[in-house]
């Protein structure tokens, strides 16, 4: 299946929510440190409820750390100042969704390292700068299940 990649989480209830639409979506969830919170944080526990023992995660001390580990992997970035859009992506099973931090979203050194795997979700109102983090990993990872027709 599909892999989602939280870079610098900050926020608990987000990555808590996260962690169920991984679990539900049938995806691993991998979680590169630093984070905005602990990891036993009550918020991250109730958002993600009983599930969180369930789900196929992985923690990772660093970016460094996460792209070491996972030098081999097909991936794709998300970020609202991409040019392509999230219905561009190539989908194929166990391709890495790599989503920043609410705050700032991927770091500089990623962005300009992967111009050409960048894509965003579409937005039709310059009223908003990015959508949720919960909300935009829920938009891509069930468009490529329906991609992947699963």
């Amino acid at each position: 299946m599909l892999n989602i990649v939280l870079i610098n989480p900050e926020i608990p209830n987000n990555t808590g929510n996260i962690g169920r639409l991984a679990l539900g979506a049938g995806c691993k969830l991998h979680l590169v440190k630093p984070f905005g919170f602990e990891i036993d944080d009550k918020r991250l526990k109730r958002a993600g409820l009983d599930y969180w023992q369930h789900l196929d995660v992985l923690y990772y001390d660093s970016i460094d750390h996460f792209f070491d580990q996972n030098s081999d992997a097909q991936m794709v970035f998300l970020s609202s100042h991409a040019s392509k859009s999230h219905y561009e992506i190539p989908f194929e099973k166990n391709l890495f969704l790599v989503f920043g931090k609410e705050s700032k979203g991927l770091p500089s050194k990623i962005t300009e390292r992967y111009p050409e795997q960048l894509h965003k979700i579409p937005m039709f109102s310059k009223h908003i700068r990015s959508f949720n983090l919960a909300n935009a990993v829920g938009i891509v990872v069930y468009e490529g299940i329906r991609q992947l027709g699963l």
